[in-house]
């Protein structure tokens, strides 16, 4: 029960939610973490030297450094990365911004849950999407 999944985000706390939340699902040690889009191309460059690649990125759009938007163009401009499904992981509810990361290549946009059982429900949507059924659900 183990996908490789990258998770960029600057905040800290978002990321430990939805860890425990993958823990508690029983889907363990699926979660690398890094926090900001530098830090994302640096780990992507060195997982394509390996030969080994997440099944996923789920990505925050505010980040410093490299931004959201930044890291997606980055990541889908790249013949050898630009396979790799990203997911928009906001707070943001504006729908412009939904549309402009579809449009950038994003496989999903989802809004960050606002409480723990939310993060349960959330995780196991990410982990469904990234074992490659339910796609649909989460458009």
């Amino acid at each position: 029960n183990s996908i490789s999944i990258l998770m960029v985000d600057d905040d800290e706390e978002d990321w430990m939610l939805l860890s425990d939340a993958f823990d508690e699902l029983g889907y363990r040690s699926c979660l690398h973490y890094e926090e900001n889009g530098e830090a994302a191309v640096r780990y992507l460059q060195r997982c394509l030297e390996q030969d080994s690649l997440p099944k996923a990125v789920i990505l925050d759009l505010n980040m410093p450094r490299l931004n959201g938007k930044q890291t997606l163009k980055h990541i889908k401009s790249n013949a050898a990365l630009k396979q790799i499904p990203v997911i928009i992981y906001s707070t943001s509810l504006n729908p412009r911004e939904k549309e402009e990361c579809m449009a950038l290549g994003a496989h999903a946009y989802i809004i960050k849950p606002s409480s723990y059982r939310d993060s349960i429900k959330t995780a196991n949507d990410f982990y469904t999407l990234c074992s490659g059924i339910g796609n649909e659900s989460l458009q």
